[in-house]
């Protein structure tokens, strides 16, 4: 302040041919003491110029207090006078209400932007899982309020908050006690230096360390917390200081004054300077005052209210000022408001509308240097006065992290959520507690700590890793595969078996044996046996709309004809044996006319079915996405379900009324009565389709078109080797039986 107050004093250009008086007070950090000086001043207890002064006091500004409570009593006792105060430390938010301060200005910014800067620097660390304390005063309750908001807005999450007062050892003591059994691993301390020092000592005490502490400009490079035990504890603390003096002049200034003071030395052969030789060769000594951060701010604000005195006294450098200007302090309190300018060490001084300095700090590491000391290294800065983006920036590979680690420590109440799982929040606990679960089928999470999962499109589904979708796999039966292969075959070799068939009854036409069996309806429903056995190989394959509309119909009409047959041999050998009885007349309405016509009008029932059904609602390709949801089965979707087993229920109801018939006329004389394997060979052909429909309902996806293609094929052999299997043995391997007489001739017991 003095050396400012000099400075001024001598110069030509600012105040000419005007000096400064002051007062220094030392209030021995009482607010008490404060009061009873502003007191003294503001009622004329003082003297200027040697002469008593009455009425208005002479002083124009305060420069103080240090701590925030202090001058937020000094500034309400002051306000009613508009007599401006400057700190030159205190930096409560709160001071910043102009109307209930109006006269206040300080050369420190606001704790606005240093508790927002703490919350981005815990972010920036990503230390979601914090602890703070701070003190029981204006400053520390205003600071961690606004850290507080800040934080929530980072996703910073606070595990506790705790504070106590200089004079509260018991809240101390809880302190002490909740760091001991917190998990964060950070701790925000926003703590004026005398708490901070209490804190210290019991931490000490109970051999509490491994904290990383992030701290403010009240005490993170306070040398009062140097101790041979601090930096087991504070030893990587990370915090927001005030920038460095940095004034020319004053190292000499101050060397001087100290020496002169201390030893009354001012020339080396003084007798005081002989008497501390010893010390002598420290006098040029200088390096802390290198470290000196506030004089900078207490030597801005000298200047302040001397560049607003110069602005209301119309100094200029060539008729130097207006003495006769009668000085008011709510005069000074405007001038302040406007002034800007800049040091000599190049820093802009200047007020924004809140009275505040611009926010500009250095950020400091706690590091141990070669000699086992403690020194506060700058390892960054923040100033609010630049670009976004340049604001804050920050040097993490010269951070010396707790214990002396080069490694960034962790501190989160949850470990990050990998990729395939996403974040359910544990119940009663802060948005950074959390668990981590894995997405459900058909959902993906592709980032770090997701929220949420997403669900895959339609036709994709989600990887094993629960971290991307996936095309889903097309199910359906081809020809490729084994299943598919294996029903090929049996579907071919069934074909050609009955084509083996129809060509030894085409060479064997003319005996009696395939006379007898009615030649003419054997060979169509061997032919529609035939057809049977290809419309299977429509069922294979990737269903298509036409393809979806041929099995089932194709399926419908081939069996429906072959049924049809096999109903007119049983009619034939009913009506044959009912021939033989004397007068009997029947044949003449059962010929050959009558059997195809028969055979047409039961298919043709069939055919009007189908075409209903193809025109009404057909089958037509769908994907299912419901029975299986990791892959898509393509099949064939019946259209109208009712066509579909009006359809099946029509060939049940020919395959029943032809295995009545055929029952009926098992046991008629004949050495070669076809009726007893029509019976069999229905009673397979039943089976086999009530057993199908459940084995279809309930088969899944292309297993469903195997299990119809093997009722297909399975009937289809059973009427083949039911009906002429005999007829070939006889014919192959017993051709002397195939003989008229033997056919006609009666059967013994």
């Amino acid at each position: 302040m003095i050396f400012a107050i000099e400075e001024i004093n001598k110069s030509k250009f600012l105040l000419p041919n005007v000096s400064i008086g002051y007062r220094i007070y030392d209030n021995c950090a009482s607010t008490l003491s404060s009061m009873r000086a502003v007191m003294a001043l503001m009622n004329g207890d003082e003297w200027t110029l040697g002469k008593r002064c009455f009425g208005q006091s002479a002083v124009h500004a305060i420069i103080g207090e240090s701590e925030s409570s202090s001058t937020i009593v000094l500034s309400r006792t002051t306000g009613p006078f508009k007599i401006p105060v400057i700190s030159h430390s205190a930096t409560c938010e709160c001071l910043s209400n102009r109307k209930e301060y109006p006269s206040f200005f300080r050369t420190i910014a606001s704790d606005l932007y240093q508790s927002r800067a703490l919350a981005q620097l815990v972010k920036h660390f990503g230390w979601t899982w914090v602890g703070a304390v701070n003190s029981d005063s204006d400053y520390g309750n205003s600071g961690m309020a606004i850290f507080l908001d800040a934080a929530q807005e980072e996703g910073v999450c606070v595990e506790y908050t705790e504070k106590f007062h200089r004079a509260e050892p018991e809240k101390l003591m809880k302190v002490v006690d909740v760091i001991r059994k917190s998990s964060a691993r950070v701790i925000v301390g926003f703590l004026a230096h005398v708490e901070m020092n209490n804190l210290l000592e019991q931490l000490s005490l109970h051999n509490i360390t491994g904290h990383q502490f992030i701290g403010v400009e009240a005490w993170i490079t306070a040398d009062s917390l140097v101790t041979p035990t601090s930096f087991s504890v504070l030893g990587g603390s990370l915090g927001f200081a005030v920038q460095k003096a940095n004034i020319s002049g004053l190292e000499d200034f101050l060397i001087k004054d100290f020496w002169e003071t201390a030893f009354q030395c001012k020339d080396t052969k003084a007798a005081f300077c002989k008497e501390n030789q010893d010390l002598i060769q420290f006098r040029e000594y200088d390096e802390d005052v290198a470290e000196l951060r506030y004089s900078s701010n207490i030597y801005k604000a000298i200047y302040a209210v001397a560049y607003s005195l110069h602005s209301i006294l119309n100094c200029s450098e060539s008729q130097g000022c207006d003495k006769t200007v009668e000085i008011t302090p709510w005069q000074v309190v405007e001038s302040l408001k406007q002034v800007n300018f800049t040091i000599k060490n190049g820093d802009q001084v200047g007020f924004d509308g809140t009275g505040s300095a611009v926010a500009r700090y250095e950020v400091v590491n706690w590091q141990q240097s070669s000699d086992r000391g403690v020194q506060f290294k700058p390892v960054g800065y923040y100033d609010a006065s630049l670009p976004l983006g340049q604001k804050f920036v920050l040097k993490t590979e010269a951070i010396t992290w707790p214990g002396g680690s080069k490694e960034l420590p962790v501190s989160v109440c949850s470990d990050s959520c990998r990729p395939g799982t996403h974040k359910v929040l544990q119940k009663g606990k802060p948005v950074c507690c959390y668990d981590c679960i894995q997405c459900a089928d058909g959902e993906i999470s592709n980032t770090t700590d997701s929220n949420d999962c997403k669900k895959c499109p339609e036709e994709y589904w989600s990887n094993q890793n629960r971290d991307a979708c996936v095309l889903k796999n097309v199910e359906f039966l081809s020809f490729t595969e084994v299943m598919g292969k294996i029903l090929v075959f049996f579907t071919l070799f069934g074909a050609l078996l009955t084509l083996i068939v129809a060509i030894l009854f085409l060479i064997n036409k003319d005996t009696p044996l395939v006379k007898a069996n009615n030649s003419e309806l054997s060979f169509l429903l061997l032919f529609s046996l035939t057809l049977c056995f290809l419309c299977s190989l429509t069922f294979i394959g990737r269903p298509s709309e036409w393809s979806c509309m041929l099995r089932h119909t194709a399926f419908g009409i081939t069996f429906v004809l072959c049924i049809s047959c096999v109903l007119g041999k049983t009619i034939v050998v009913l009506v044959a044996f009912r021939a033989t009885l004397p007068g009997s007349n029947v044949m003449k309405w059962f010929g050959p006319m009558q059997q195809r016509l028969s055979v047409l009008s039961f298919t043709l029932i069939q055919v009007l079915i189908c075409v209903l059904w193809l025109t009404i609602n057909p089958p037509f390709p769908y994907k299912n996405m419901e029975h299986y949801k990791e892959r898509i089965i393509l099949e064939c979707a019946l259209g109208s379900p009712v066509g579909f087993w009006v359809v099946l229920g029509y060939i049940g109801l020919l395959a029943v009324l032809c295995f009545v018939l055929a029952f009926l006329a098992r046991k008629l004389p004949d050495n070669f009565n076809e009726a007893k394997f029509i019976t069999f060979s229905m009673l397979i052909f039943c089976a086999v389709w009530i057993t199908f429909i459940p084995a279809y309902v309930s088969s899944p996806g292309k297993f469903t078109v195997a299990v119809e293609i093997f009722a297909i094929l399975a009937s289809s052999y059973g009427l083949l080797f039911c009906i002429f299997a005999p007829k070939c043995n006889i014919i192959i391997f017993k051709p002397e039986i195939n003989t008229r007489k033997h056919l006609m001739g009666k059967n013994t017991t």
